[in-house]
């Protein structure tokens, strides 16, 4: 059960950054596609399944976020990504503050995925100081 699940969420956050990538070169680019009914419900489904299986594996292997500084980051970094999201594709009123919190978002999620390989809130860090 454990493996199907870790691959799951290792799916389902592949396919959310991919999807959030694309939707960021969509908006920049002021495409059409960005307002396509399946762009704008999507990534909300894959976003929640993303969501569902990292809290399936916390309950599944008995975690909890306030004795593992770890997992405590990670969720850190999601509130970082949702709402430097939020601005990058609603609430940025201007394409600079858009492309801000865009970049913003995505180092979010490359901190969110570091922290999970390397077990360390340092995340990425952790390599440098090996």
């Amino acid at each position: 059960m454990y493996f199907i699940l870790k691959t799951s969420h290792m799916v389902f956050a592949t396919i959310a950054i991919s999807g959030f990538l694309l939707r960021g070169y969509w908006v920049m680019t002021d495409s059409k596609l960005r307002h396509v009914r399946a762009t704008r419900i999507l990534p909300h489904v894959i976003d929640a399944l993303f969501l569902a299986t990292g809290i399936w594996l916390v309950i599944l292997l008995n975690l909890n976020p306030l004795q593992h500084a770890w997992l405590l980051a990670k969720f850190a970094g999601l509130f970082a990504y949702i709402g430097f999201g939020m601005v990058a594709f609603r609430f940025g009123h201007s394409a600079k503050i858009r492309l801000v919190a865009f970049a913003a978002a995505v180092a979010s999620f490359a901190y969110i995925a570091g922290t999970a390989l390397t077990k360390s809130p340092a995340s990425w860090l952790t390599y440098a100081t090996m």
